[in-house]
C-alpha cells in the first residue's frame, strides 16, 4: 500500500510543464500505484485503434467499444471459496455494466458465471453481489440500507437469500440507494420494492433516464438531492450529486465500525468514462468535488460498485476466511484521494484527446 513520493513529485512537475494527455495518464498511473492498477487499466485504457487499422482492443469499457473489458483485468489472487471469483468474459459479457448505455439483458446467464457468496466486511457492513458487481448493505438500529441492487435476475439469489445466510432479515431493507441508471445497479430495485416495500433513491436526472428505458426497473420513488442526509436509526448516509458517468450519478459517504472502531467510507458512484466532452467535463468536476468531500470527511475506506476496482476481489477473498486484523479495506485518506485522482486524471486525458 505504498507509493513513492519522489515519483509523484516528478510526475506532478511533468504535468505542470507539459500539459498533455500523456502527462495526465502518468499522473493517474502514479496515483494508482500498486493498489489500483485494475482501476487505472480500465479508466485510462488507450484510445481505440482506427477502424480497419491493425490495432486490437477497443476504447475504454463503457467509454465506447469494450464494455466487458474491465472485468477480470489484472491478475488477482484466486479467491477463497465463497468469495467473488475472477471475472473472465463469461461473467461480464452478458451485461453492458461499465458503460453509458448498459442495455437490458437478452437472457439470464448461467448462475455459475456470476454467483458469489456473501461476506461480512465490517461490524455493520456486508457485501452481497455477483462476481463483478457489488451490493453493500449497511445495518442500522432500525433496518438496513443497501447501495445498488444489481440485476433483476440475480437480486433474489444474491441479496435476499444471501442476507438470510448471514443471519440478516431482508425484510428490514428500508432503503436502496441506486448510484446510477445502468441495469447492473438498478435492475433488482423492483424486486425490493415489490417484496419488501423498500424505498428506492435515485437522482431526478437518472429517474428521467429510467423513464426512457424498457425492461425491469423500479417505479419512480425517492429523489436524492446533492448533500442530502438519509438517516435510519443510529446511522446517517450523505448522498452527493456526482454526474458524468450518467446524468445523475450519486456517490455516498457514511461510517462503519471495525471491532467497534469507527471508519469513514467514500463510495464513488460511477467509474466508466463516456466519449463526449460535456459528460467528461462533468465527470472531472465531480471527481474534484468528491475528492474535497472525502478529504473533509477524513474518509479512510474507498468502495466501488464493481469488484475489480476497489480491490474487492482480493479483500473479499481474504475476509471470507474469517475476521482479519487489520481489515484490508481500511487504508487512509491519502489512499482514498489517490483512487479518485485516477478517475480525474484519466478523464482529463480523454477529454484532451477530443478534437476541438
Amino acid at each position: 500500500m505504498k507509493i513513492a513520493l519522489g515519483v509523484v513529485l516528478a510526475v506532478s512537475m511533468l504535468a505542470q510543464t507539459t500539459d498533455t494527455p500523456e502527462a495526465h495518464v502518468a499522473l493517474a498511473k502514479a496515483a494508482a500505484g500498486d493498489d489500483y492498477q485494475n482501476l487505472f487499466n480500465f479508466v485510462c485504457a488507450p484510445p481505440a485503434a482506427p477502424r480497419g487499422g491493425g490495432g486490437g482492443g477497443g476504447g475504454q469499457g463503457g467509454q465506447g467499444g469494450a464494455a466487458a473489458a474491465p472485468r477480470g483485468q489484472g491478475a488477482a489472487p484466486a479467491p477463497a471459496a465463497g468469495a467473488p471469483a475472477g471475472g473472465g468474459a463469461a461473467a461480464a459479457a452478458p451485461r453492458g455494466g461499465g458503460g453509458a448505455g448498459g442495455g437490458q439483458r437478452g437472457g439470464t446467464p448461467d448462475r455459475a458465471t456470476w454467483h458469489a457468496e456473501p461476506v461480512k466486511v465490517f461490524d455493520n457492513l456486508y457485501w452481497f453481489g455477483q462476481t463483478e458487481y457489488s451490493v453493500w448493505a449497511l445495518t442500522t438500529s432500525d433496518g438496513i440500507i443497501v447501495f445498488d441492487a444489481i440485476f433483476d435476475y440475480s437480486i433474489e439469489d444474491e441479496v435476499d437469500a444471501g442476507m438470510k445466510k448471514l443471519g440478516l432479515d431482508p425484510s428490514k431493507i428500508k432503503y436502496a440507494v441506486i448510484s446510477h441508471s445502468h441495469p447492473d445497479h438498478f435492475g433488482g430495485g423492483k424486486f425490493l420494492q415489490d417484496k419488501y416495500g423498500t424505498k428506492v433513491f435515485m437522482s431526478a436526472e437518472d429517474w428521467d433516464v429510467l423513464d426512457r428505458t424498457n425492461g425491469t426497473k423500479p417505479k419512480r420513488d425517492m429523489v436524492a438531492t446533492d448533500g442530502q442526509k438519509l438517516t435510519l436509526g443510529d446511522t446517517t448516509v450523505t448522498m452527493y450529486f456526482t454526474p458524468g458517468h450518467t446524468p445523475g450519478t450519486i456517490s455516498s459517504v457514511f461510517q462503519v465500525k471495525d471491532n467497534g472502531r469507527p471508519h469513514t467510507v467514500a463510495l464513488w458512484g460511477g467509474m466508466g468514462l463516456n466519449n463526449d466532452r460535456a459528460s467528461l467535463t462533468q465527470y472531472i468536476a465531480s471527481a474534484k468535488k468528491f475528492q474535497d468531500i472525502a478529504r473533509q470527511a477524513g474518509a479512510d475506506i474507498i468502495l466501488s460498485n464493481h469488484t475489480d476496482w476497489d480491490r474487492s476481489k482480493i479483500n473479499l477473498a481474504t475476509l471470507a476466511k474469517g475476521p482479519v486484523t487489520p481489515n484490508p479495506y481500511v487504508t487512509n485518506n491519502a489512499s482514498v484521494l489517490r483512487y479518485i485522482k485516477v478517475a480525474e486524471e484519466c478523464a482529463t486525458a480523454k477529454v484532451m484527446r477530443i478534437p476541438q
